[in-house]
C-alpha cells in the first residue's frame, strides 16, 4: 500500500490568470461579478468584486467554487435532492447553484471558480473563460 500520491498545486500566478481572464469575459458581456477561485481544499486563492457586483453575491461564488472542488464536478451536477442536506451538513459552504466549476489540470482537480451576480448561463462562460485562460478542463476525466 503507497503511503503517498502525487498531487498537482494551483499556483497563485495561475489563479490570478484565471481571474484576469474571467474578468475580462464578464466585462465584454456586460456584467459585473463576483469571482472566487479556491484550491483543492478550498483555500481562497484569488477572489475580486468587480464594481457594481451584488455584495452578498461574493459569498455564492465562494461557495460555488468550494462545492466544484469538493465535489470535482459542475455546481450543476451536484444531485438537487441532496441540495438541502449538503447546505446542512457543510453550515451552507456547499452548493448546487451555477456557477461554479472544477479547475482540472492533467486530469486532477487542483480547485475551483466560482462566479455570482449574473444569470446561470453567463455566469458559467464566465468560468469556463477562467479556465481556458491556464488550460484547464471543467470534466474529471472518465
Amino acid at each position: 500500500m503507497a503511503a503517498t500520491r502525487p498531487s498537482l498545486k494551483l499556483t497563485h500566478a495561475a489563479a490570478l490568470s484565471a481571474l484576469q481572464a474571467a474578468v475580462a469575459k464578464a466585462e465584454a458581456i456586460g456584467w459585473q461579478v463576483n469571482i472566487v477561485i479556491v484550491d483543492e481544499s478550498g483555500v481562497l486563492l484569488s477572489a475580486i468584486r468587480m464594481d457594481g457586483a451584488k455584495f452578498l453575491s461574493l459569498t455564492t461564488a465562494t461557495n460555488k467554487a468550494k462545492s466544484a472542488a469538493s465535489h470535482r464536478r459542475p455546481t450543476t451536477e451536484i444531485d438537487g435532492e441532496l441540495a438541502m442536506s449538503l447546505a446542512l451538513a457543510s453550515d451552507g459552504q456547499l452548493t448546487n447553484m451555477a456557477g461554479g466549476l472544477p479547475i482540472v489540470i492533467d486530469g486532477i482537480c487542483v480547485g475551483g471558480i466560482g462566479i455570482g451576480s449574473a444569470p446561470d448561463d453567463e455566469d458559467i462562460a464566465i468560468a469556463r473563460a477562467g479556465l481556458a485562460a491556464i488550460g484547464a478542463a471543467e470534466r474529471m476525466p472518465d
